[in-house]
């Protein structure tokens, strides 16, 4: 009878806890910052668990303030627009003017206009010029055309790059683009602009396999994977759940997706077979193979698993309504560490130095945290939230501490989280993958959008000059077209 009420009571609190989620996820701020409920522990930057908050005697301050008359009315300074945006000047005149007034001065009013892009043709007219060869005979010649990416299309590389742009940057499905066109009277039906966009996933592809070996011999990699729905006739069900993993090389700055049709442990950790650094991961138990000793020896001897500490503070933050003190504390501790990471970042040091303050103050952080969370481990019911909390970081503690033993390691993989976003946005856009191919296609157009982005790089105009560039490009130095920070345009057509 008692364990039933221990069942029943375990229930309640899962219950209670899920409805507090919701009620969160659909009222509540989506922010995960901690702020402590005391503020003197909003102060400190650590603390242990013997210390005890001496009460701070109340202190009053006599404030005072200016007040201005009330007078003319303040108005708001309108701020200057850009300098390089393009000017149509229009002159107005006073009525009754004529050319022998004489002009005293010019009132100048700028507003800010727009007018949507605008398709234009470009027309090649190839002359035919008729010639003699050495021997007298006539002989007929004709200009060649430019290189296009779509031979034969009637597409160029700015229209090409505006529909894929638009679709994997800005989320606008093909037929909605299709609709756009037509309000401009140009009839591109959803089925040519699927074809362009298939057109230049196999122009590209060769540029996305050379993406895949540089990232296989990277020595830092961050991994993150997320779902996608596609459409398939491979079973009875209209759609299956695939895979989209995002690889992000921290020191060459590059993204690349890969997708997999099943989220199986052997698919996730295909593209690591080769791979020799330090892998940072979540909590996926998929990448806990990279981790037995008898792996580590054989299969993976030249791999580093690291976690993520800021999937190990979000357990802490869902557990905030089940035990709010064991889970400020260890939320206010996590704080401290992280403060040790923005002090690196703004004092620009380097990595021996990040080395030497980790060892310094992040690592008797670390340890008083460890030892708290094996304490508390006990105490704690079995299936509470708090519980799940600190199992999730005692599995992976050794994993969590990895990163103060190097400099260029980051203390968690937010960045691989921040390119997983434009896929999130893009599936409530589309909301599924046409097909497998379709999916894959998505995965390379993601890899260079990424990556664009982590260089500071436009993708447009990135796209806009590689369609122009790839046909003529040696394959050997396929690597060059890359949107990495060595990238040089050869063709762009704003002015930068």
């Amino acid at each position: 009878m008692i364990e039933a009420y221990k069942e029943q009571g375990w229930k309640i609190e899962q219950l209670t806890h899920e409805l507090n989620k919701l009620k969160r996820q659909i009222f509540g701020v989506k922010s995960e910052r901690f702020i402590s409920d005391t503020p003197q522990e909003q102060l400190r930057i650590s603390f242990s668990q013997e210390e005890h908050a001496v009460p701070v005697p109340e202190q009053r301050e006599e404030l005072t303030y200016q007040r201005k008359k009330p007078g003319k009315k303040q108005h708001p300074v309108r701020q200057e627009l850009p300098a390089h945006l393009p000017r149509k000047i229009i002159d107005i005149y006073p009525e009754g003017y004529d050319e022998s007034m004489k002009t005293l001065g010019i009132e100048t009013t700028e507003v800010l206009e727009y007018t949507p892009g605008k398709l234009h043709v470009i027309r090649y007219q190839r002359h035919k010029c008729k010639t003699n060869d050495d021997q007298g005979n006539a002989r007929m010649l004709i200009a060649e055309l430019p290189c296009r990416a779509i031979d034969k299309g009637m597409a160029g590389p700015g229209l090409l790059s505006f529909v894929i742009t638009d679709k994997y940057l800005d989320h606008t499905p093909l037929h909605r683009q299709s609709q756009q066109f037509a309000r401009e009277q140009v009839n591109l039906s959803r089925s040519t602009l699927t074809g362009w966009v298939g057109q230049c996933f196999r122009l590209l592809l060769p540029l996305y396999e050379s993406l895949r070996v540089i990232i296989r011999e990277s020595s830092y990699l961050q991994v993150d994977e997320s779902g996608i729905l596609v459409l398939t006739q491979d079973k009875e069900q209209s759609k299956v759940k695939g895979c989209m993993q995002i690889y992000h090389a921290v020191n060459e700055k590059l993204a690349f997706f890969q997708y997999t049709p099943t989220k199986e442990q052997a698919n996730l950790i295909e593209i690591l077979k080769s791979f020799k650094g330090n892998l940072q991961v979540d909590g996926n138990v998929s990448y806990e193979e990279l981790k037995k000793e008898e792996n580590q020896k054989k299969k993976y001897p030249d791999i580093t698993v690291s976690h993520c500490m800021a999937h190990a503070r979000r357990k802490f933050d869902e557990a905030l309504d089940n035990d709010r003190s064991r889970a400020s504390y260890a939320l206010t501790e996590i704080q401290a560490l992280y403060e040790i990471e923005r002090r690196a970042r703004d004092e620009l040091l380097d990595a021996n130095l990040i080395v030497a303050l980790r060892k310094k103050e992040a690592v008797p952080i670390l340890k008083r945290l460890h030892e708290w969370l094996e304490r508390e481990y006990d105490n704690v019911l079995p299936k509470s939230k708090i519980r799940e909390a600190i199992a999730y970081s005692l599995k992976r503690w050794a994993g969590l501490c990895e990163y103060v033993n190097a400099g260029h390691l980051l203390i968690d993989n937010n960045q691989v989280e921040n390119l997983i976003r434009p896929l999130a946005l893009g599936r409530k856009n589309y909301m599924f993958a046409g097909s497998h191919d379709g999916a894959r296609g998505a995965a390379l157009y993601y890899s260079f959008i990424g990556t664009c982005k982590l260089n500071n790089i436009d993708a447009y105009w990135w796209f806009h000059d590689v369609f122009i560039r790839i046909q003529d490009h040696p394959i050997n130095r396929i690597h060059e077209l890359l949107p990495t920070k060595n990238f040089r345009f050869l063709h762009r057509e704003d002015g930068t």
